[in-house]
């Protein structure tokens, strides 16, 4: 359970940090975002996509640029982690103590 929820981690980190260069250098293509990030090419294009599908970028011939309202969207994503922060920590609390949960 523990490993699935840390490879979704990681894999929308990695799309976090090419939204954040796509906002930065845009346009720009795949390969100097693979370079800006240090995030292999196909995992590239897949985050890529995946940002489109969700409206944050548009892709052009002169490679990917921010959505529109992106500053908008940006801070609605800042509070979402807010949020997913709070529940995660809320989660510790839902299972016994360890020395709780091997007393019989």
């Amino acid at each position: 359970m523990i490993q699935r929820l840390s490879d979704q981690l990681e894999k929308e980190s990695r799309d976090l940090r090419v939204l954040a260069a796509v906002i930065e250098h845009h346009p720009i293509g795949i390969v100097r975002l693979s370079k800006e990030t240090g995030i292999p090419d196909h995992k590239v294009r897949y985050s890529l996509r995946m940002l489109e599908n969700d409206e944050l970028i548009e892709a052009t011939q002169q490679g990917a640029i921010p959505g529109d309202d992106i500053g908008g969207r940006v801070e609605e994503l800042n509070a979402g982690i807010g949020s997913l922060v709070e529940r995660l920590e809320s989660l510790k609390t839902e299972l016994p103590e360890a020395e709780d949960a091997t007393a019989d």
